[in-house]
């Protein structure tokens, strides 16, 4: 049994991170058994890709140029399908105006320049591990700000996810942790995570009758005034994009593909399959990452980042280990 149908707070927080957009779609058109493990799997490998790109070009554009430029693209996409809902919406945005501008900022403009940032100092290999601890931090913050009672496995698995966590920020030497040595890129990357999981709480706030696709577009509009005079501060102090074919492609890459297509794949995934399904294949994405970090960064993978992973994995189960 899934111990989120024993904890109804758990089940809300399980639901809201795994299901982002919209109302699920006929079940009567249910795609093949082949083109449905596609649809789960494509999203977690979308969104590693955005870590391995945002590492790749991390010299040639600034992170707040990267991350307004990807939302440009992504409401280009998204908008003349978002704005019928927008409009309808327009008088609900107002009611919830402060809910929505919280987490537009912390869930769309924080966390991706903040990631941005860090992978200027880390590599994506320990981007998109760190990324796994953020269903361990939805649990820590529910728990500590949303009243949510955590049997003892998964107050466990949270002690063993955080050393996983710092077995990845140390690099596997833990008398830095003596000494206070950190590493700056995993502690921003860390603080995005940190981030995200709050975005993911407080949407919970967020009334299901405002529509999902509409819902995305204005936290867009709403980031792209945010990071704005970012991207104008960058602009003034010299730090200005290498305009190449590169820093294109990847402006394109990380507009279209991780903001636009895997979420639209990972909606169907979610009607398709079940939320709670669908949830597990998210932890695929440190396995591309890390893939995709060797192939095409040339990064090495070391024990730490198998001792680090395993932990977090090992704590998820724990936290998700039906109570006794």
């Amino acid at each position: 049994m899934n111990p989120s149908h024993e904890n109804p707070a758990l089940h809300d927080l399980q639901l809201t991170y795994t299901s982002r957009m919209q109302t699920p779609p006929n079940q009567s058109s249910k795609p093949s058994p082949f083109l449905l493990y596609l649809i789960l799997i494509l999203p977690p490998l979308f969104w590693a890709g955005n870590f391995v790109v945002g590492r790749a070009i991390h010299s040639e554009i600034p992170p707040f140029t990267l991350s307004f430029g990807r939302w440009v693209i992504a409401l280009l996409c998204i908008l003349p399908f978002a704005y019928p809902a927008m409009r309808r919406d327009c008088l609900l945005y107002w009611q919830y105006r402060w809910r929505l501008l919280a987490v537009s900022l912390i869930g769309v403009a924080a966390f991706n320049t903040l990631v941005y940032s860090g992978l200027h100092f880390t590599t994506a290999t320990n981007g998109t591990l760190l990324n796994s601890c953020i269903p361990i931090l939805i649990l820590l913050f529910g728990s500590l700000f949303y009243r949510l009672r955590l049997q003892l496995w998964q107050v466990i698995g949270l002690a063993l996810s955080l050393c996983g966590v710092l077995t990845i920020i140390l690099h596997g030497e833990w008398a830095r942790l003596l000494r206070l040595e950190f590493s700056i890129g995993d502690l921003i990357i860390f603080l995005a995570m940190v981030c995200w999981a709050f975005y993911t709480l407080w949407l919970r706030d967020i009334p299901a009758s405002i529509n999902r696709l509409g819902l995305m577009g204005l936290q867009i509009i709403i980031a792209l005034v945010l990071l704005f005079p970012l991207y104008l501060w960058e602009a003034m102090h010299g730090l200005t994009p290498q305009w190449n074919r590169d820093v294109w492609l990847a402006l394109a890459y990380v507009g279209i593909f991780p903001s636009v297509i895997a979420y639209t794949l990972y909606t169907l995934g979610v009607a398709y399959a079940g939320a709670a399904r669908a949830g597990l294949f998210i932890h695929l994405m440190p396995v591309f990452g890390s893939l995709l970090s060797v192939m095409l960064l040339g990064e090495s993978l070391h024990l730490f980042h198998a001792v680090g992973i395993a932990a977090i994995l090992g704590g998820l189960f724990l936290s998700n280990h039906p109570a006794r």
